[in-house]
């Protein structure tokens, strides 16, 4: 789940155009643990995952699932 969370706060904020240092102040974050979130090596708590959704005007539950667009990433989610 790390994975997932990971790679789908990356590439939202890849396409808002805002930096990670951005992100982590929109969310009232420490840049550095959106940097060990998005690499998947945190997490990431509840709060975490709601605050970050605020930031990207997204649902939490968006966060933690796979684009069903991409089955080549279906080992994010653990199906190899």
């Amino acid at each position: 789940m790390p994975e997932i969370l990971a790679w789908t706060v990356r590439r939202l904020r890849h396409a808002k155009g805002i930096t990670q240092e951005e992100l982590a102040h929109r969310a009232g974050m420490d840049r550095s643990d959106l940097g060990t979130i998005e690499r998947a090596e945190h997490k990431g708590t509840v709060v975490m995952v709601g605050r970050l959704a605020a930031a990207l005007s997204v649902l939490p539950g968006d966060l933690l699932e796979l684009p069903p667009i991409t089955p080549n990433l279906a080992w994010l989610a653990g199906n190899p």
